[in-house]
């Protein structure tokens, strides 16, 4: 065997294990946020329930409205999270990091599932019922940001969307399987054991998903050298708003108008098919699972095109597509359930495009040392500004202007904002301490 024979087995040999790392490192990430989403997009889908029960009232859309505002609530406390778990992560390892998170996770799922109602305590139910969404706020703030960044340093430049996507995946795919369990539940239990105990079993249901997801992020190899942030003695949050600043908007306002135009879909869709139009509760939580389900299942197309044709380009796709499609299919969506459940699904096609671009494009947008806390911090801050937000925003322009597609609006002006914000971001962007993928036009 010729030592040129020697080198190819052994290049070959590389390519093999970098291979096997981007997958676990992927699928690591996917699941995680899979679980990390179910636990925290449950609440959206169980408020219909949960609204009168926790915040009785004579008006039906009250009660409704305050429940959305707790699940808003929990946006509130994302930016926190992103910090502390950004600094961890950016210090300490990514893995530690996201297994923390994953904990904290876990955690507040389950304490919902054991909540007294105020009918047992009194205003204490509502109190603690706060507690704990602001409990999973501050997990998912640090979540998202890990595992993009996480996976992005473990994948190849040329593939990077391509796994990339496995983190859109896990968090579109944590609403599918959120909907799916919210209506299989409601499917086997009456009203009243819906309302008596049946809401608690798919928070409940975070405990063995929460533990089989540690265990598979156990197993995935740390991308990031702690030595030399310790050696640094950074502040992560400080070299980002002194050293990033352009970076923090763009990510922000990309994080603003991808999850305000998915949010309507997550969160708002269900809830505009059984009040405003009027479909039974059952089959619109199918509906909806079908349609952030095929979503969810085609990330990884949406990276294997984003690849091929650049995140620019992919995220233009995606934007267009909400400022186009998302007013003549709500206009639609009165005539049939089949009819909404199809123009539901094209709504969130769109979604697809601009979720797997963002994704892969926040952590080429900052310094390796302070990556963690920037994707986080950017996400997060533009989760609160439209993503939790959007839902009760969705209600309320509803009831103030006696329109119901009056949603759309808010999705088209958000769609707006991240073409602007794409148009900012470079061809081919580098960091400014190493040499990234960066974006290709």
């Amino acid at each position: 065997m010729t030592a040129q024979d020697v080198g190819a087995r052994s290049s070959r040999t590389t390519t093999d294990q970098d291979r096997r790392k981007s997958r676990r490192a992927a699928l690591a990430g996917g699941v995680g946020t899979l679980i990390e989403y179910y636990d925290f997009s449950l609440y959206g889908y169980m408020a219909v329930v949960i609204a009168p029960m926790f915040f009785p009232s004579d008006d039906p859309v009250t009660s409704l409205l305050s429940a959305l505002a707790v699940f808003g609530t929990a946006y509130l406390v994302r930016p926190l999270g992103g910090i502390v778990f950004g600094h961890i992560g950016d210090r300490f390892g990514r893995k530690k990091a996201l297994m923390a998170t994953l904990v904290c996770m876990g955690v507040g799922s389950t304490a919902m599932g054991l909540l007294p109602t105020p009918a047992q305590i009194g205003i204490w139910a509502t109190v603690l019922l706060v507690l704990v969404r602001v409990i999973q706020g501050f997990s998912a703030g640090g979540e998202v940001g890990g595992s993009a960044t996480f996976i992005s340093e473990s994948t190849p430049r040329h593939l990077k969307a391509t796994y990339g996507s496995f983190t859109p995946l896990g968090s579109t795919g944590g609403f599918a399987l959120a909907a799916a369990v919210a209506g299989i539940v409601s499917a086997l239990t009456t009203d009243v054991q819906m309302e008596s105990w049946g809401w608690r079993i798919p928070f409940l249901l975070a405990l063995p998903l929460t533990l089989f997801c540690l265990w598979v992020r156990t197993r995935v190899s740390e991308t990031h050298d702690v030595s030399e942030s310790a050696e640094a003695a950074h502040s992560p949050v400080g070299s980002v708003f002194r050293k990033q600043p352009r970076a923090l908007l763009q990510a922000t306002a990309i994080s603003a108008a991808v999850n305000g135009t998915a949010y309507i879909g997550l969160t708002y869709m269900a809830i505009h098919l059984s009040k405003q139009l009027g479909y039974d509760t059952a089959p619109v939580y199918w509906v909806t699972t079908l349609a952030i389900g095929i979503a969810a299942l085609s990330m990884p197309l949406g990276g294997l095109l984003g690849d091929r044709i650049g995140l620019n380009r992919l995220m233009t796709l995606g934007f267009v597509g909400f400022v186009v499609l998302t007013y003549p299919m709500m206009g639609i969506m009165q005539h049939s359930l089949f009819i909404a459940a199809v123009a539901f699904i094209v709504i969130m096609m769109n979604s697809v495009a601009t979720q797997v671009g963002a994704y892969t494009l926040l952590p080429q947008l900052f310094d390796k040392r302070s990556r963690y806390t920037g994707v986080a911090m950017g996400w997060n801050l533009g989760v609160i500004i439209a993503g939790g937000t959007a839902p009760f925003f969705a209600v309320w322009l509803v009831e103030r202007t006696g329109n119901i597609l009056a949603p759309s609006f808010f999705v088209i002006t958000l769609a707006l904002v991240g073409l602007l914000t794409v148009l900012t971001i470079r061809a081919n962007h580098t960091t400014e301490t190493e040499d990234e993928p960066g974006v290709t036009g």
